[in-house]
């Protein structure tokens, strides 16, 4: 079994500053602070995927060789495994670098490719792969992933890997979608789908692909949603609320009089609102506070994705800073439908295991109409 990886170095660096997306824009956000995120969420994952071929679980004693490039493409996060070098990193890495090494990968007849990046790096791969049918793994390490191919967590990646390396896992056929980053930057949320590609048949450990369910029909729902928040804060006028991304929340937020950001962190405290917060002005101001916080979280549709997708803003400092007990989701009839479980990946392991034991989060579904949903354990 021939493994391929391949990293996109420059992925998800704006995701904390607050940018939406890193294409282009690598170079800023390195000056601006941002560090890597990619790379270091491909070493997690080949740790665990090297403890995994390490135990008994590997009944027949599988031994995959791994074929990438030296440096930030591959070799540089692959800790301490052997892997076969087949060129190296150049300075700066493009798209075309990811073709490059793609064609490579095919050249030497690698039985899947797992790669590090967003859902931009994924149409990179599937245009390199043209009508090769070698299927793809994804380590989330963009700022938002909504295409089928990626797993849950970098954990997550490796258990697939693995089953898929000893065979027990077949590979089906998943959608590529992307976010037209233009519009998005503008405040548009625009959806669509690029094209197909394999992935290992994982329902627990693959996340699926984005799906938007809401409808005009529950503009009542929202309003007793909104009438609910409402009463929160006027419960407590000291309340400092968190706004999450999305468009239910924009909505709710509209109803109540406030112009929030659609793809955006906003914090509402009083009459003053703080709009489209980056990580490092999220902590400022939350630090600022000695009151109730309030953190609204609207789950991805049919991804469910509370933390970790498209809201990297809200970093492990930033949730520590708010507290876990005042998390509150918030979601329509619609968008729960098929929803078994919430997810979450902060980048944080221990903050993930400690929501994750907690093992239910809170759902406002309706005015005065809660639900608790259970939270993901991969």
């Amino acid at each position: 079994m021939r493994v391929g990886i391949m990293v996109n170095p420059d992925a998800g660096l704006g995701g904390r500053l607050g940018f939406k997306g890193s294409d282009g824009r690598a170079a800023e956000a390195r000056e601006a602070g941002a560090q890597d995120r990619a790379g270091p969420r491909m070493t997690q994952c080949m740790i665990k995927f090297d403890e995994l071929i390490k135990s008994s679980l590997n009944r027949s004693n599988i031994k995959p060789e791994i074929y990438t490039w030296s440096g930030r493409m591959g070799g540089d996060w692959l800790s301490d495994l052997n892997f076969h070098s087949i060129g190296k990193t150049p300075h700066p890495t493009t798209a075309l670098n990811t073709n490059d090494l793609v064609n490579q990968l095919i050249d030497k007849e690698v039985d899947v490719i797992l790669y590090a990046g967003g859902d931009g790096t994924t149409r990179d791969i599937v245009n390199a792969l043209g009508d090769k049918k070698i299927p793809l793994i994804g380590v989330p390490g963009g700022v938002k992933m909504y295409s089928g191919c990626f797993a849950t967590t970098p954990n997550a990646a490796a258990e697939v890997l693995f089953s898929f390396v000893i065979g027990d896992l077949m590979a089906s056929i998943t959608e590529v979608m992307d976010l037209d980053e233009e519009l998005y930057l503008a405040g548009e949320w625009k959806v669509r789908m690029y094209g197909e590609s394999l992935t290992p048949a994982s329902p627990r450990f693959m996340q699926g692909s984005k799906q938007q369910v809401e409808r005009a029909s529950e503009e009542e729902i929202i309003e007793g949603l909104a009438a609910h928040i409402g009463d929160l804060i006027e419960t407590d006028s000291d309340l400092m609320v968190v706004w999450g991304s999305g468009g239910t929340l924009r909505l709710i937020g509209e109803i109540l009089g406030h112009d929030l950001t659609l793809l955006g962190i906003d914090i509402q405290h009083k009459d003053k609102i703080y709009t489209d917060l980056n990580e490092k002005q999220l902590i400022e101001i939350l630090e600022q506070h000695t009151g109730n916080k309030l953190l609204l979280l609207s789950p991805m549709g049919g991804q469910g994705f509370l933390i970790g997708r498209g809201n990297l803003q809200l970093s492990p400092a930033v949730l520590r800073l708010i507290g876990i007990n005042s998390i509150l989701g918030v979601a329509t009839p619609a968008k729960l439908t098929g929803l078994s479980n919430v997810r979450i990946d902060t980048g944080d392991s221990e903050l993930d295991q400690e929501l994750r034991e907690r093992k239910f989060v809170k759902m406002l579904q309706g005015y005065r109409t809660t639900r608790v949903i259970r939270v993901s354990d991969v």
